[in-house]
């Protein structure tokens, strides 16, 4: 079986084999050699024609001259190089890992193989990779890792509640040691930007992209490792990587809200925004409402929330005049319905409280406490308490006591009726806490909103008296007609 294997490796031939190779020699740059290939097949060549996804080939001189098992420390430095692209050849052989049992000999060989070239790239020394080197990795890291996912892998995901085990894929053992690969291959010293940039070009690296739809949680840490090294080192291809990354946002958002990777894409981002210059650019606020804001709307917001947040107060902290169009964005797509996404809402609220100004908060401050007023009275005792524990930060407390003429009348209400009548002794609590604190800040006022809200009280009160003595003289002179009969009945006004 070895020797079937290895029969699969390409062999010098005079002549093309394919129009594909010439169509892909012309994909190149005027000035490299022509090359020739021929196709590689191997125990699973059919599953390999379906993950290749790039016609690039090698000269055919160049993968034949040596032995591709011989051991990089066997052969002289000046043909290293050469054995290093042979061997990237062998490995664009793939395999069926659904059966263990298939092919043991040749996946051993391949992994074998596959740990060498790690070693080589991390310990390559002052040589630098050529051409052909770079267009070897990227084939064999197209056929390798490039590939359409089972669309049942993705059916009936999306909920709030997923805790469906992950799926691992059963490749990992290849697969791993191709992103390792890839990842010393992208940071190496011996990697020319300049000259990589042709072949890790924005095909490639939305190939990359469309990978972290991936079940595998370790498949897509390693993208996010990958991605994050490429925006660092090619920076021709930083405005391409963060529209497409916008791009599958939107389609996030507005179609299909079904991915796997967006908390691995949104971790990503966070260190990009990071590095955004002073003053930010237009693109970048276009990114922060048209994206990060509407990303708050999916029910699988927890799944990605710790990076969304994390992305949200890091455009604060760069530019705090943008703390009140986050608040109105969080305003806006409310979760009235779900608790367990208003608790977190309420979280980011109080992580966005702590970086604001004063004329910031005050522009917002009206419709947004009588949200947590609203919150304060939920039944759900947990959001009621999120909504309390607010009170507990002394920059929050700073910014209603300065507000409290404009705010105290906006929350009295909530209290009180919490304080009269909620089912939770915890929220009971801490209601009267937090009226304390109010007391003890301007007892005037406190006095002052509590001989409001009783007056109100009072006229609603009246007015549902009214009503009900009004149904009980409408039902009254009902009951005096007859069962039958259309004559109207006249009720005189109170």
């Amino acid at each position: 079986m070895l020797k079937q294997f290895l029969s699969k490796l390409p062999r010098k031939t005079p002549k093309p084999d394919s129009d594909e190779s010439c169509r892909a020699d012309s994909s190149r740059s005027d000035d490299s050699p022509r090359r020739n290939s021929r196709h590689h097949g191997g125990g699973g060549s059919s599953a390999a024609a379906k993950r290749t996804s790039s016609s690039a080939v090698f000269p055919a001189s160049t993968v034949t001259v040596i032995e591709p098992l011989v051991p990089f420390k066997d052969v002289p430095s000046s043909e290293k190089m050469t054995l290093f692209v042979s061997k990237l050849s062998l490995c664009c052989v793939t395999f069926d890992f659904t059966d263990p049992g298939k092919n043991t000999v040749e996946k051993e060989v391949k992994r074998r193989t596959l740990v060498e070239l790690v070693d080589f790239v991390s310990s390559c020394g002052s040589s630098r990779f050529g051409e052909a080197s770079i267009l070897a990795v990227c084939r064999m890291c197209a056929i390798n890792l490039f590939r359409v996912f089972p669309p049942d892998f993705r059916s009936n995901r999306g909920g709030e509640n997923d805790d469906d085990e992950p799926t691992f894929d059963p490749a990992w053992p290849h697969l791993q040691l191709v992103y390792e690969l890839l990842l010393k291959f992208i940071t190496s010293n011996c990697l020319d930007a300049k000259v990589a940039k042709k072949f890790i070009d924005h095909s490639f690296i939305l190939r990359l992209l469309e990978l972290f739809d991936s079940e595998d949680p370790r498949e897509r840490d390693c993208l996010k490792t990958i991605l994050h090294r490429v925006y660092g080192k090619f920076m021709v291809h930083r405005p391409y990587i963060r529209k497409s990354i916008n791009n599958l946002f939107y389609r996030f958002v507005f179609e299909t809200e079904r991915h796997n990777g967006v908390a691995e894409l949104l971790e990503i981002f966070g260190s990009i925004i990071s590095g955004f210059a002073l003053p930010l650019k237009e693109e970048h606020k276009i990114f922060l409402w048209r994206v990060l804001i509407p990303l708050h709307k999916p029910k699988s917001m927890g799944v990605y929330f710790q990076q969304l947040s994390y992305c949200v107060t890091q455009f604060i902290e760069k530019e705090p005049k943008l703390a009140s169009i986050v608040i109105r964005g969080l305003l806006k797509y409310w979760p009235i319905t779900n608790s367990q996404k208003e608790v977190m809402f309420l979280g980011e609220l109080e992580e966005i409280l702590e970086v604001i100004n004063m004329v910031e908060f005050q522009r917002v401050m009206v419709p947004l406490f009588w949200r947590i007023g609203c919150c304060i009275n939920s039944l759900h005792f947990q959001v009621a308490e999120r909504a309390l524990f607010l009170w507990n930060n002394d920059h929050i407390i700073n910014l209603i006591a300065h507000n409290r003429q404009v705010l105290l009348p906006i929350i009295f209400p909530a209290l009180e009726k919490n304080s009269q009548g909620h089912w939770s002794q915890a929220v009971h609590n801490l209601t009267h806490n937090v009226r304390k604190m109010f007391v003890e800040m301007d007892e005037k006022l406190f006095l002052a909103c509590h001989s409001q809200f009783k007056e109100e009280e009072a006229m609603l009160n009246a007015g549902a008296e009214k009503r009900k003595e009004a149904w009980k003289q409408l039902e009254h002179a009902a009951s005096l007609q007859p069962v039958i009969g259309n004559t109207p009945v006249l009720v005189s006004p109170l």
